[in-house]
């Protein structure tokens, strides 16, 4: 399984909400050539992480399928980000639009040297990662522990904040 984060919590773009702009990013996904949109999560609204004074996220995700190998699909996803205005600059900023790239298949890379790293070295912290994932990945394995989705979430410290968005 290929796996993509999308999340924002600032509006930008011409799209007056976080929640617009990750609907937009979603077709803009499911318009390119080159990715096929399996399955889309819900949206949720999350605090950010680590916790902070900044705007809360809408975060979701989505299953693709690509020849695109991972270098290849970063790179894609991160000019898809920047026609919505992203400009990366510090970790953990707010953002107009962050899509992450959260597993391909069972490759495993931990070498920053040569990105992607793969899965994305921290979603098995964070909530408005997973819970989006459940709804179209449940049965996903993370290729390091072996753990599917349900038993990553369970395994999460409490205090994460996480509503769907209606």
């Amino acid at each position: 399984m290929i796996l993509v984060a999308i999340g924002s919590n600032l509006p930008g773009a011409g799209f007056d909400t976080p929640r617009a702009v990750c609907l937009a990013a979603l077709e803009m996904l499911e318009r390119d050539p080159d990715i096929r949109v399996v399955a889309r999560s819900r949206l949720f609204e999350s605090a950010p992480v680590p916790l902070s004074d900044q705007p809360w996220y809408a975060n979701g995700a989505v299953l693709v399928e690509t020849a695109l190998p991972p270098a290849a699909l970063l790179a894609r996803l991160h000019e898809i980000e920047a026609q919505f205005g992203r400009v990366r600059q510090v970790r953990n900023e707010a953002r107009v639009l962050d899509l992450d790239l959260l597993a391909y298949h069972d490759v495993q890379n931990d070498r920053a040297e040569v990105p992607p790293l793969l899965p994305h070295p921290r979603l098995r912290e964070r909530a408005f990662v997973l819970r989006p994932l459940l709804d179209i990945a449940r049965d996903w394995c993370h290729p390091g522990d072996s753990r599917d989705i349900p038993a990553l979430l369970a395994a999460l410290s409490p205090g994460q904040a996480l509503h769907p968005i209606r």
